[in-house]
């Protein structure tokens, strides 16, 4: 199975395993950590480069956990608006099952407004979504 990992912030495969349970086993997994900017006067400036640090930061950690616990990732960080960081691994990375980690509402999540509410149509690719720190 080719899995996609869309996370913000860095998880373990215990985290893939708490929400695919056996189906990580064996994966090939890219994780892709959208470039947001938590602030609105950063976005504005087109002042990227903390975001993407952020976003780079996180998707090696990923990669790097992952990789340890005998799961095969790769990664890469994606655009802000994670649709089309989707979108963009999907160009390169025909995956089976996209995974989304989020943050509960009130802290920094994908919400509807980012153009997920109909992405599992829209890619045609069953998606998961989980929290992260539950």
């Amino acid at each position: 199975m080719k899995l996609l990992v869309v996370t913000p912030e860095p998880v373990d495969a215990n985290a893939l395993r708490a929400t695919l349970g056996d189906e990580v086993e064996g994966a090939e997994v890219l994780v892709v950590s959208p470039a947001g900017n938590r602030s609105k006067v950063a976005f504005w400036v087109s002042d990227a480069d903390e975001a993407i640090g952020e976003a780079d930061a996180a998707q090696e950690e990923t990669v790097e956990r992952l990789e340890e616990e005998g799961v095969d990732a790769a990664g890469d960080t994606g655009e802000a608006e994670p649709a089309q960081a989707i979108q963009d691994a999907l160009a390169t990375f025909k995956a089976d099952r996209i995974v989304v980690f989020s943050h509960p509402e009130g802290d920094r999540d994908y919400r509807e407004d980012d153009g997920l509410a109909d992405a599992e149509q829209r890619f045609g690719v069953p998606i998961t979504h989980a929290m992260i720190g539950r």
